[in-house]
């Protein structure tokens, strides 16, 4: 993968993050905590995915010197 598309694919991870965050919030408040958990479970996995890109990034930066 192209180092600079990792900047690209952390940025797509944290909103997929966010939407899950978002429709967990709803299912939440509509007392349907199963659908809640998972959402709120698929959001951290694309935290970590954001996470992994992110790292990969700065992996980068460090390697040339900047």
């Amino acid at each position: 993968m192209p180092k600079h598309e990792h900047h690209k694919d952390a940025a797509h991870h944290h909103e997929l993050a966010a939407k899950h965050h978002q429709e967990a919030h709803e299912h939440h408040a509509a007392g349907d905590h199963e659908k809640s958990a998972h959402h709120a479970h698929l959001a951290h996995g694309h935290l970590k995915k954001a996470e992994h890109h992110a790292t990969e990034a700065a992996k980068h930066y460090s390697e040339q010197g900047h």
